[in-house]
């Protein structure tokens, strides 16, 4: 193993993501279809004798120091009976809030640089990941996956014609809450998920009613030329959009209006 090890924290997106009921435990079931990115959030680690982590990158200031890479680390050297030093640097590219699981991807991308960089059993990053939060454990994989529960409990699934698939994603500058957007959520149960396609986002219609930007979002993706599906990842605000070919893809981009973020990537 080189002396600096690198791993991308890929953006998560939400092909579809059904609200089935609420939990005893305050969280929800919910039936989704994860699909991860080639870009997202970069994170550097080198061998140290403490755990140190530093922020660089455009939401850098975003990021306090009580954060989920941190939180790994600390977990994982617990499960794992170990200090597990490293100093590592986290390229904050995507924004925060923004339902593409940023902050899940961080962590999960730490827990594998520290399990590679110390020779741990990847089962122990498998047993912490559920404890930072529902989509970590889809993150730690970052393929192809049918979630149920709480959005933790994976099936493979095979997406062979969307790997590679150029995307784009938008986003108004607004973070926005998961918890209040579950919380403004009606409680209806609109049934179960099939066809991603034909599926929804059930998150979508609150989000909106706490960010009415994210409708211009979806408005403007849907109007662009050679795109073949759009629709709001997560909770939001992130909306993204599947394009034809490359080309369309990157005309959209340089038209996002300058008050949005957006990343020009591909599905894996």
């Amino acid at each position: 193993m080189s002396a600096l090890s690198r791993e991308i924290a890929a953006a998560k997106l939400n092909l579809a993501l059904h609200v089935r009921g609420k939990r005893s435990d305050g969280r929800h079931d919910i039936e989704t279809i994860f699909a991860f990115c080639t870009d997202g959030d970069r994170l550097n680690a080198e061998p140290a004798d403490e755990f140190a982590l530093s922020v660089i990158g455009p939401f850098a200031a975003d990021i306090g120091d009580d954060n989920l890479v941190v939180t790994a680390g600390r977990l994982l050297a617990e499960v794992a009976a170990r200090p597990l030093g490293a100093a590592i640097v986290l390229d904050k590219r995507l924004p925060v809030a923004s339902g593409v699981g940023g902050g899940s991807a961080d962590a999960a991308a730490a827990l594998r640089l520290l399990t590679a960089m110390h020779g741990l059993d990847p089962a122990l990053a498998q047993q912490v990941a559920p404890l930072l939060g529902s989509d970590v454990p889809a993150c730690l994989l970052s393929l192809p996956m049918r979630g149920k529960g709480a959005g933790d409990e994976l099936h493979p699934i095979d997406l062979p014609n969307l790997s590679g698939n150029p995307v784009l994603l938008v986003n108004p500058r607004i973070p926005l809450s998961t918890a209040a957007v579950f919380g403004a959520w009606d409680g209806q149960d609109r049934g179960p998920l099939d066809d991603w396609r034909e599926g929804r986002n059930d998150l979508e219609i609150p989000a909106i009613a706490l960010v009415t930007e994210i409708s211009e979002v979806l408005a403007w993706l849907r109007a662009r030329p050679g795109v073949s599906f759009s629709r709001m990842s997560g909770s939001g605000a992130t909306c993204f959009a599947l394009f034809e070919d490359e080309a369309s893809r990157d005309a959209a981009a340089e038209e996002v209006p300058e008050d949005w973020w957006r990343l020009a990537t591909f599905l894996r």
